[in-house]
């Protein structure tokens, strides 16, 4: 029989939930606006900003100095808006895909469609490299086929919202659309050449010992209230952590942009330099960063004069291949496999940057 006072409780405690849906939502679209109001008004504020300080301290608003200022106080604030509202949607998307769905979602799949699925599901998992290893792992322990893992370990860092936010604010749609496309297809096709050549013989003795657990695939947020939640706490949690990287990328950008000469850049990094490609491939290996930081600084490459796919190919190269990378790697996989790895992306990395250094 059932007890009339728990009845009531659960009746009460729905109005409840709807008011906090409804209260939320109106938050949601109250920051929102304010949001619009502010990043409308970034321009005259940068302008503003660098006239008075060039007053206050004498340099040219035109000069050097004054170009730098200028795109500091402009792309930092705009760049880290529009991190955060990408950041809190795609947070909101990300809600629906826990780790355990997302093998679950992988497991069992047939090589050729899982690098696709791999590749898409790395694009809302704003991993860098070496963060994207412990899932890679996870991965390769509960059954997923060893090149479909590769094709998420190789898309989360250099596919996600953050590099999407940032190339967008930065460069607008069609160079985001080159880098994404282009990302997908070494993602896909890097992860299916590995899955081809059949090294799981290279991997570590002791990932085949782990035992996967059972999972609880429902573990991710059940409402839109705590999705809500979910997606503040992945603003505080990302953007938290890369702020500092998008500051200081924008820092070196900025300084770039007033004071590398015109065509300097394309001296060393430009079409008719054909060696350009590989040399900026083999410089951006050891110089881990993540999308927040080295991308304010290939802006300020590009506006110098260097060619969109060396430029691409350094981006790439940074983001996607890094020695820390490797080494934790390391753990997991033997040489053989970690050098195919490096090799097969930096192949497609570099085909990446001669076709659009010749086409674009």
């Amino acid at each position: 029989m059932t007890n009339p006072k728990s009845n009531v409780k659960s009746l009460s405690r729905a109005p409840d939930d709807r008011t906090l849906l409804v209260r939320y939502s109106l938050g949601v679209v109250a920051l929102t606006l304010a949001w619009w109001l502010i990043y409308s008004h970034l321009s005259p504020f940068a302008q503003w900003v660098t006239v008075d300080l060039s007053r206050w301290s004498g340099f040219s608003p035109t000069g050097h100095l004054g170009g730098a200022v200028s795109f500091f106080v402009f792309e930092t604030p705009k760049v880290l808006m529009l991190l955060t509202l990408v950041v809190f949607g795609v947070g909101i998307v990300r809600s629906f895909f826990t780790p355990e769905r997302t093998r679950a979602i992988l497991a069992g799949k047939r090589e050729s469609i899982g690098n696709v699925l791999a590749a898409l599901l790395g694009t809302v998992t704003p991993f860098c490299s070496c963060s994207a290893v412990p899932l890679f792992l996870g991965f390769v322990t509960t059954g997923v086929p060893l090149g479909v893992t590769f094709s998420f370990l190789i898309s989360a860092p250099m596919v996600n919202e953050i590099a999407v936010v940032l190339l967008y604010g930065l460069f607008g749609w069609r160079v985001t659309a080159i880098y994404l496309g282009t990302g997908l297809v070494i993602a896909i096709v890097a992860g299916w050449v590995i899955g081809r050549l059949k090294m799981e013989r290279h991997l570590e003795d002791w990932v085949y010992e782990i035992q996967a657990g059972t999972t609880d695939l429902d573990s991710g947020p059940k409402d839109w209230i705590e999705r809500i939640r979910y997606g503040f706490e992945a603003v505080r949690d990302i953007v938290g952590k890369v702020w500092l990287y998008v500051v200081l990328g924008i820092a070196v950008g900025a300084g770039i942009h007033g004071y590398v000469p015109e065509g300097m850049m394309a001296s060393f990094m430009g079409k008719s330099v054909w060696w350009s490609v590989p040399v900026s491939v083999l410089i951006g290996i050891p110089m881990y960063s993540n999308a927040a930081g080295i991308i304010p600084i290939v802006q300020a490459l590009l506006e110098k004069g260097a060619a969109l796919g060396t430029v691409l190919a350094f981006m790439m190269s940074v983001i996607a291949l890094s020695l820390p990378e490797a080494v934790i790697l390391r753990k997991v996989l033997k040489m053989r496999l970690i050098a195919t790895f490096m090799g097969v992306v930096g192949a497609g990395i570099l085909l990446v940057g001669y076709i659009f250094n010749y086409v674009v």
